[in-house]
């Protein structure tokens, strides 16, 4: 099964080795018919501590790094272009 590839905004680099990036996905929702956005927080591993706050970064899933890493950040030449 391909791994899932997701692109967000970091929101924090104070972890070692670890960012908080914040995916927002839009849908249409099944009674209203509105455009609805929702967000979430995924933390995702970055073994150079390259990336900063406000960053646009693509990350991919991953075996599980620590109780809530199992995603990690994409290299900028994008590796995984499938």
């Amino acid at each position: 099964m391909p791994k899932r590839i997701l692109e967000g905004e970091v929101v924090s680099d104070k972890g070692d080795k670890t960012i908080v990036v914040k995916v927002e996905r839009t849908f249409l929702h099944p009674v209203l018919k509105k455009t609805v956005r929702r967000s979430k927080k995924y933390h995702a591993h970055d073994e150079a501590n390259a990336c900063k706050v406000g960053e646009k970064v693509r990350i991919v899933e991953c075996a599980p790094k620590s109780k809530t890493k199992t995603w990690e950040v994409l290299p900028v030449g994008g590796a995984a272009q499938a």
